[in-house]
This record gives C-alpha cells, sequence and structure tokens, in this order.
C-alpha cells in the first residue's frame, strides 16, 4: 500500500500564537504531519509581549495559568522549576508573575523541542518573510521574500500584533532602546496611555534613574487594577442576561460584583468567572452593540480583565505617591516640536481652559493596532489587495469564521488559509492572552490533524 503524502501545514509568524500553534500541532502526534514555522525574527515565541529582557516587565497572568496546554496545567510550572536561573519564592508558585522575557523562553522550548527532531510529525523554521499566499488546486504557493515559493496543503496566519507609532520626533515607539530615547535624565518627558504598556515604560524610566518629570495622560486617566489571591465565581450562563443588551448586562455584572463584594467576596473573582463566556457574549453581540462596547465600556473592562502583577502595582503606586509619576486625564489639542523638544497643548478631562507642557519625548504607549488596513505587513497587505481576506465591520481584525478560516472579500470562507491569536479578535475578542490561545490553537491542531 502507497504511503500517504504527509499533511504540509506552513505557519505564518513564530510569536506566542505561532508557538502554541506548533506545540499543538506536534503534540496531536499525527506521524505525517510536515510543519514549517516562517518568521523574520531571530527569536522564537517573542513577539511583541515576550521579547524584553527587563526583569521588571512581569506576566499579567500568574504563573498557574501560563501553561501552553489547558489539559496539564503544571507544565509551565515543570519548566520553570527545571531553570537554573529562574527566580524561586516561598509564595504560592501558582500565584507567582515570573518575567515576560523568561516566558518567552519557556514558549522557544516548546518550539525547539520537535525541530528537525525525532518523534511523530516533522518541524522546520524557515527564516524568511512571507509576501503573498496564492491558492492554487491542491493547496497553496506562499511567496517568500529571498527563497523560493514554499507549497503547503493550509497555511496558519499567526502574525500576532502590530505597534502603533505616531511617526516623526518627538513620538518614540516604548519598545525602542534605550526608553526615552536618549532624553536627558532631567528631562519631562509625556506618555500616551495609561494602560499596561504605560506602566512598563515608567517602570523602565525609574530603573533607568530617570529624575525628570514623567506625565502619563489618556482619555479618562484610568490604570489597571492589581492582581489578588482570588478563586473565579462560577456563573451559570444560563442565569446570566449574555442576550441582552450591553446596559442590561453591565448593570447585571456590577451588580454581581456589588452583592459578591457585600458577602466578603473579591470583585476580581467576578471578572476571573465571567471569562469561559466572554468570547460566547461577544459572538451574540450584533455590530452596533459591539461598537457601543469598544466606544463606552473597553476601557472599562481593559483595566478589571487585563491587572498588573501585584509587586508591579506596588512600584507603580509608589512612583506615584513619590511624585515621580502623574496620571493626568485629557487630550491633547496639538503638538508643535522646536529643536530637541516640544510644546504639547492639552485639556484637562472636564476642563475648559488649556495647558501647555514642554516635553523632551512623547513616548506612545497606546497599544497596539488591531486595524488590519493600517497593518505595515506586506502579506496583509496582499490578502487584502487580492481579496483572499476582509476587515470585520469594525476594522479591529481580519474577519474569521468560528474554527478560525479566513473569510475573503465575498463573504466565502476559506478551507486553506487561517487566523489564529490577535488577528482573529473581531470574531473572539478575547484571543490575546496564553489562557486563550492554548484553547484556540488546541481545537484548530485537533481540527487539522483528523486523518484526511
Amino acid at each position: 500500500m502507497q504511503k500517504p503524502a504527509p499533511q504540509r501545514i506552513a505557519i505564518v509568524g513564530v510569536g506566542a500564537s505561532g508557538a502554541l500553534m506548533a506545540a499543538h500541532l506536534m503534540r496531536s502526534r499525527r506521524a505525517d504531519l510536515d510543519v514549517t514555522l516562517v518568521e523574520t525574527r531571530a527569536q522564537i515565541g517573542r513577539g511583541l509581549a515576550y521579547a524584553t529582557e527587563n526583569p521588571s516587565h512581569l506576566l499579567n497572568v500568574r504563573a498557574g495559568n501560563m501553561s501552553a496546554f489547558a489539559d496539564d496545567s503544571g507544565h509551565f510550572a515543570r519548566w520553570l522549576a527545571a531553570q537554573a536561573d529562574a527566580p524561586h519564592s516561598d509564595s504560592d508558585p501558582e500565584f507567582r508573575f515570573v518575567s515576560r522575557g523568561l516566558y518567552g523562553r519557556y514558549l522557544e522550548s516548546l518550539v525547539r523541542e520537535h525541530l528537525d527532531g525525532p518523534g511523530s510529525g516533522r518541524l522546520t523554521l524557515l527564516r524568511d518573510e512571507v509576501r503573498a499566499i496564492r491558492p492554487t488546486p491542491d493547496g497553496v504557493e506562499i511567496a517568500l521574500a529571498a527563497g523560493a515559493p514554499l507549497r503547503a496543503d493550509r497555511v496558519i496566519l499567526a502574525c500576532g500584533h502590530e505597534s502603533i507609532v505616531d511617526g516623526g520626533f518627538p513620538f518614540m515607539n516604548p519598545w525602542s532602546e534605550p526608553i526615552g530615547g536618549g532624553a536627558p535624565l532631567d528631562a519631562t518627558l509625556l506618555i500616551l496611555g495609561t494602560g499596561l504598556t504605560m506602566v512598563d515604560a515608567a517602570l523602565a524610566l525609574a530603573e533607568r534613574s530617570h529624575r525628570g518629570r514623567i506625565v502619563a495622560m489618556s482619555r479618562r486617566g484610568l490604570t489597571p487594577h492589581a492582581h489578588r489571591q482570588v478563586s473565579p465565581l462560577p456563573i451559570d450562563a444560563a442565569s446570566a442576561p449574555f442576550d441582552r443588551d450591553l446596559p442590561t448586562q453591565l448593570h447585571w455584572l456590577r451588580g454581581l460584583a456589588r452583592d459578591h463584594a457585600a458577602n466578603g467576596g473579591d470583585w476580581r473573582s467576578v471578572v476571573d468567572g465571567l471569562r469561559p463566556h466572554t468570547q460566547a457574549i461577544w459572538r451574540t453581540l450584533s455590530t452596533p452593540r459591539r461598537a457601543r462596547f469598544l466606544k463606552h465600556a473597553r476601557t472599562w473592562w481593559d483595566i478589571h480583565r487585563h491587572r498588573m502583577a501585584p509587586e508591579v502595582a506596588g512600584r507603580l503606586e509608589a512612583m506615584i505617591a513619590g511624585g515621580k509619576l502623574e496620571i493626568v486625564a485629557g487630550r491633547i489639542a496639538e503638538v508643535r516640536t522646536s529643536g530637541d523638544a516640544a510644546e504639547v497643548t492639552f485639556r484637562r478631562r472636564g476642563a475648559a481652559a488649556r495647558e501647555r507642557l514642554v516635553v523632551a519625548r512623547i513616548i506612545s504607549c497606546k497599544g497596539v493596532s488591531a486595524d488590519p488596513v493600517r497593518s505595515a505587513n506586506p502579506l496583509i497587505r496582499s490578502l487584502f489587495a487580492e481579496g483572499l481576506a476582509r476587515t470585520d465591520p469594525l476594522k479591529i481584525g481580519i474577519e474569521v469564521a468560528p474554527d478560525c478560516a479566513v473569510v475573503d472579500r465575498d463573504g466565502r470562507v476559506s478551507q486553506r488559509i487561517f487566523a489564529i491569536g490577535p488577528m482573529s479578535q473581531a470574531a473572539f475578542w478575547e484571543i490575546i492572552a496564553v489562557p486563550d490561545i492554548r484553547l484556540q490553537t488546541a481545537a484548530l491542531a485537533a481540527r487539522l490533524a483528523e486523518p484526511a
């Protein structure tokens, strides 16, 4: 009997999403899998989130919930215990918040374990840039920047986040080195955004011994809350108004948190208990309801849902209390540059008068770009140009079907092209953290590993 041809799968991007996808495909133990990872960066498993080497940049999820495999919750903890240089603590190991750089090493280990190694399936890493994908009668042809075209039966887009850069002096990327763009240590700096990226930037500036004034500004001036060691509150979907309008859902959620706190609980338990239902809730929302959530409730959801490690929150509070960091709720009206400085005109929230602030640099911590139309990635631009993909109505991601298959310009669901992780945010919303991505990649791996 003739041996069946291997199933060829290409994964574009090997940040967190791509590394988890590869790990789950290899875990399927299907011997005829031939998986090729295509990545331009030297590091594996890093992407924006885990490329940092700053030990103060900690995970925003406790170690006990960061295993690559939902059915093996201790996998990351065992890996961590085996690392000689990993910091150890007497506190509950499940509630530790380790550095993101260390977690990046863990993701890399998931891939390197299988690269051209023994065992079921074959995993290969190709250093190149994907420029385009072209469907063929029996699969896809993947055009590369340097090498010959790569042919596969299916391709999985795991391109991850793209940072927002306002462009040009005095704006700068928070991930650039040195943080502060080489501005004098006594200079005034402005950080746009007050979320988790701002927290990273502020801590990095403090470690650089920055002495000047640091102002962080956003429309509402809200900062993320801190984690506490609590258990998720079990929430029965059948008893919740998940199919109602947004005000009704928010009223129910606030009431549940208030009642739980009155009985000695913590609102964090309620938010964490909602997590298993968030994707289902998002899918039930109409486009207008999603738009209202993004406009009116997203910021409040983010600061409650995406929290800081307790030690990070403590350091941030100390910076604010010591006058080293000022949080401002306001909006910029104008920026004028002059030499090595910029004059920023802004208005505080609720105020009529404008104020002026002279800064040496503006660090843009407004987050990551979700609008794929603005992508700098030539592959994403090519997919739109060829009609192989389209954005969702709100332009927060590529439109995909429930099984992650990409939807083309005419609404047809691809049988060959899939998208995972942050790229699929339009369909799933809560798909930027490892606990969510590991479920998504496990499900897709199970589907793709099924016998033809």
